[in-house]
């Protein structure tokens, strides 16, 4: 059972930048590694992932060019750079491993999931 713990979350303006950190309790090389958020009111939706070995990036449409994933597999932790943040990218972002994750995001993918961290941003 690995255990995920996301920080980093915060409320900022319109405009700036968040860096959120997932670490994992164990090993991640061996799996795909995503982000989704759930905003009030809404489901919850894919944001970005990264694949093992971090060889493939995919995002959804709203926050293409201005998010970027990566992983360091030595630390056991996925990151979501977020830069230009709108309101509308006021959620909680949850991170989550899956074994065989794929570009389309499915929730069904993955394995294990954080408790999330609320990020909040102001006009």
């Amino acid at each position: 059972q690995v255990q995920l713990v996301e920080s980093g979350g915060g409320l900022v303006q319109a405009g700036a930048s968040l860096r959120l950190s997932c670490t994992a309790s164990g090993d991640i090389t061996a799996y795909g590694a995503g982000w989704f958020r759930q905003a009030p009111g809404k489901q919850r939706e894919f944001v970005a992932n990264i694949k093992r070995g971090g060889g493939g990036r995919y995002y959804t449409h709203p926050v293409r060019g201005r998010f970027f994933v990566s992983r360091d597999d030595a630390l056991n932790t996925v990151y979501l750079q977020m830069n230009d943040l709108m309101p509308e990218d006021t959620a909680i972002y949850y991170c989550a491993l899956g074994s065989q994750t794929t570009p389309y995001g499915f929730e069904s993918e993955y394995d294990y999931w954080g408790q999330g961290t609320q990020v909040t941003v102001s006009s």
